[in-house]
């Protein structure tokens, strides 16, 4: 049971990072709440590279998120959960801060 469970992270974790790469390059759909509730003319106006960058950062957080819970879940190492916790808080922290910043520069 514990193999899948890491090789199930691991292979979201990949996915994450493949998005965030996707993501930096300003490729592919936006994965952004500001995209999904804009309407259509918000998002024919829309200046994207700030959502890309914000998502992108996300989707890094979440792989690190998935391979720091693979790594404790393979190594049993206590302190890893303490790291895991870190970069849980740390990705929200990134969510609203950006979120602000790039409301109010917008």
């Amino acid at each position: 049971m514990e193999l899948v469970t890491v090789i199930l992270c691991l292979v979201i974790a990949v996915i994450s990072f493949v998005i965030s790469g996707f993501s930096f390059m300003e490729k592919g759909i936006l994965l952004n709440n500001a995209w999904f509730y804009a309407s259509k003319e918000e998002r024919r106006t829309m200046n994207k590279r700030p959502h890309y960058r914000q998502s992108g950062v996300v989707f890094c957080f979440i792989g690190t998120i998935f391979v720091l819970y693979a790594v404790r879940v393979m190594t049993e190492w206590s302190w890893i959960f303490y790291l895991f916790l870190l970069d849980i808080a740390a990705v929200i922290l990134y969510a609203i801060v950006s979120s602000i910043w790039i409301e109010k520069r917008g």
